[in-house]
């Protein structure tokens, strides 16, 4: 009796486990859920798990990773497949999932040698979810901490190689997201905020492809603003490091066309002289006024502190200046 019960609960395991599995294999509704608890030794649950790991089945590859963890705490598989039930997340592109099992990872196993591939694939979860320029960028800040935190950490390790270049790519979009909401504001005339938002691009993001267009739109900013030599500066150095941009040619052609033009000569015309007067005349200086008067014959006086008569042809001019008087336009004698 003893050897028949022991069959039958054997049985039983076996049928038990056959039913989990195929629940996982039908990916269905059951799949998300929590794998019913079967006894099984960890051979046979993290095969399983690869086995739908190779098959695409990330899902369900996830859940059985995560069944290994849970039966055998102990066991040098439960590690490796911690990582393996995060990287089956990230395929699945559940990325807050893979995030979370990366980091269980770190804080049980801070030491192991796979520790660079967990702080891997917690940026590249990061980096995955990074949304146009138009929208908040959260999770941009995000994908370039974590992406800086692996390169700080495993600076020679392959991963830090890759993570560099997206760290550059990451940075490029941020800078993006200045200059959209720079234009922004220039578009309303908002000149002060977007003046703002390009000197950010410039001061943080100096490296990026965006730069040649920060200091030409900062230059187009200061223009607006009234300040034209700060805007010959950003001009200058946008003419200094980026010579052959179309953002220089538009930048000087701004410059050129602000730039006040140079003073025009003012063109001297001389009257005619007048007919001389007939005779001598003498001209008194007015009493209760310093300014010349009008003498019977038209001729305009001198200044009351000096009164010589007027004798003969006047002379030229010789200031360019004219007064008009009654008998034509002469020219004022130099005093």
């Amino acid at each position: 009796m003893r050897t028949v019960s022991t069959r039958a609960s054997a049985l039983i395991l076996v049928a038990l486990a056959g039913v989990g599995l195929s629940a996982c294999a039908r990916g269905g509704a059951g799949a998300g859920r929590d794998l019913p608890y079967v006894a099984r030794d960890v051979g046979t649950l993290y095969t399983a798990a690869k086995s739908r790991l190779d098959r695409q089945q990330y899902k369900v590859a996830a859940a059985l990773f995560d069944e290994v963890e849970r039966q055998h705490p102990y066991s040098i598989w439960a590690r490796r497949a911690q990582l393996m039930g995060a990287f089956s997340y990230y395929l699945d592109g559940d990325y807050t999932k893979a995030i979370a099992g990366a980091q269980r990872f770190l804080s049980v196993h801070p030491g192991n040698r796979d520790a660079p591939y967990a702080y891997y694939l917690i940026a590249l979860s990061y980096y995955e979810q990074i949304s146009d320029v138009t929208r908040d960028q959260k999770i941009t800040m995000q994908a370039m901490d974590a992406l800086g935190e692996l390169s700080r950490r495993y600076p020679n390790t392959p991963y830090a190689a890759d993570a560099r270049l997206k760290l550059d790519l990451v940075r490029d979009h941020l800078a993006g997201k200045e200059m959209e909401i720079g234009r922004f504001y220039q578009q309303r005339g908002q000149w002060l905020g977007a003046a703002m938002r390009f000197r950010a691009v410039i001061d943080q993001y100096q490296t990026t492809t965006h730069a040649p267009e920060a200091l030409m739109r900062l230059t187009e900013t200061y223009l607006a603003l009234g300040v034209p030599e700060e805007a010959k500066k950003s001009a200058a150095v946008l003419g200094a490091n980026y010579p052959g941009t179309d953002w220089y040619q538009r930048a000087y052609d701004l410059i050129k066309d602000k730039s006040p033009p140079p003073p025009k000569p003012i063109p001297v015309t001389y009257a005619k002289p007048a007919p001389p007067p007939v005779g001598t005349v003498t001209v008194e200086p007015a009493e209760d006024t310093p300014e010349a008067s009008l003498n019977p014959a038209g001729a305009p006086t001198p200044p009351a502190t000096t009164p010589p008569p007027v004798t003969g042809s006047p002379t030229g001019p010789t200031d360019g200046t004219t007064t008009s008087g009654s008998g034509g336009s002469v020219g004022n004698p130099g005093n």
